[in-house]
């Protein structure tokens, strides 16, 4: 087995470190657990089906010297199924760039190189291993993709595929709510509150026009449900806003959450020695 494979390579190298689940968590547990357990200044993940091309690394680390906090895989030349992975893929590498305004044109492909810095400072749940340099863009950091080798499928077989699409939409609403959202929720609840309220309470002024000027029955019209639904839909889009915020501002506060993030300090050396 690969475990079994790393442990021999443990046994010539002691610089190899292993982490053994009990079970299969999945990858974005795996990774997460990587990133937490990682020492090095630069930190490489890639897939252990034997798809990437372990030479690629040298590219990555040369895209980071330049300069950037982040460098992404692009297989350009996938060798899997069109139908069942690579228009899927497309699509949805095409969706994730618009919402998140990351353009990337592989968002699923593993190897990925990252400074230490930008992964120590992220939290990863659900399946958003993929979404990885969206939720990333939140520190401000510079993202750059290569073209890197891909090959066939020798042994295994992927659990991706169609089927996974429902999940990545509903990874996607929860990326796009945490960068836009996450510290201010009550913008977004709010508002849809306010739309929804005012048009109810339009609606309701109309009524009572037609019921006070023009004296005609307004019991039996389905306009007068449809306004007090609104309206009672409008105040509890505000009272989830307003609970959210408080959420966050718990959050941030409980676990000392800092809402910015700091790549370096000058000068602040200085005072500490005085």
């Amino acid at each position: 087995s690969t475990y079994e494979k790393l442990k021999r390579l443990r046994e010539k190298d002691k610089r190899v470190k292993i982490i053994k689940f009990r079970r299969n968590f999945g990858q974005t547990p795996a990774l997460s657990a990587g990133f937490d357990y990682a020492k090095g200044q630069i930190i490489i993940t890639i897939d252990a089906d034997l798809q990437n091309d372990p030479a690629d690394i040298e590219i990555l680390l040369k895209k980071i010297e330049e300069g950037y906090d982040l460098v992404s895989g692009w297989r350009w030349k996938r060798k899997d199924k069109f139908l069942t992975r690579v228009l899927p893929s497309k699509i949805a590498n095409f969706l994730i760039s618009i919402i998140t305004g990351v353009k990337l044109h592989d968002y699923g492909c593993t190897l990925k190189a990252y400074r230490s810095e930008v992964v120590k400072n992220i939290r990863l749940y659900g399946e958003m291993h993929r979404f990885v340099p969206a939720v990333a863009s939140l520190l401000g950091i510079n993202v750059a993709e290569v073209k890197v080798n891909h090959r066939k499928r020798k042994a295994g077989k992927s659990k991706y595929g169609i089927g996974r699409t429902i999940r990545v939409i509903l990874d996607l609403i929860t990326v796009k709510f945490l960068i836009s959202y996450s510290t201010r929720p009550l913008q977004i609840f709010g508002l849809v509150g306010l739309l929804t309220g005012g048009t109810g309470l339009l609606i309701g002024v109309y009524l009572t026009y037609l019921k006070l000027i023009e004296r005609q029955a307004i019991g039996n019209r389905p306009l007068l449900l449809l306004s007090v639904l609104l309206i009672f839909l409008g105040a509890q889009f505000i009272s989830l806003g307003l609970l959210a915020e408080m959420l966050s501002r718990t959050y941030h506060e409980a676990v000392e959450k800092k809402i910015y993030a700091i790549k370096e300090l000058y000068g602040f050396e200085e005072e500490k020695g005085q």
